[in-house]
């Protein structure tokens, strides 16, 4: 199953590297957008929960890795006023992250 992580930048300047089992976090977030912080949690929230009901679906088990990526977001994201803005820095399929020298 592909796996893919995202960069984010939080309000605060902080950046954070996330993980998805799925590349499904492609369909409700882009690269270099800004999304308000109680958007961008319920985005990446609605994400993970695909990738792990996939996980789920393929293997017979949870997976805990995109449960952990969701609670990293949500205790992050309420640390912020829902307004404030994160801004996704960019996002690399597992493939790409793991023998950079084949990028383009």
């Amino acid at each position: 199953m592909p796996e893919m992580t995202f960069t984010v930048r939080w309000p605060d300047g902080v950046v954070e590297e996330c993980y998805s089992p799925s590349l499904v976090v492609h369909e409700h977030l882009e690269a270099g957008t800004d999304y308000r912080v109680e958007e961008f949690s319920r985005r990446a929230t609605y994400a993970l929960s695909i990738a792990g009901d996939r996980v789920q679906e393929i293997f017979g088990f949870a997976c805990t890795s995109a449960i952990s990526t969701t609670e990293q977001i949500q205790t992050r994201a309420a640390a912020y006023a829902p307004d404030e803005v994160v801004r996704v820095l960019g996002m690399h399929d597992g493939e790409s992250r793991a023998r950079p020298e084949q990028r383009a």
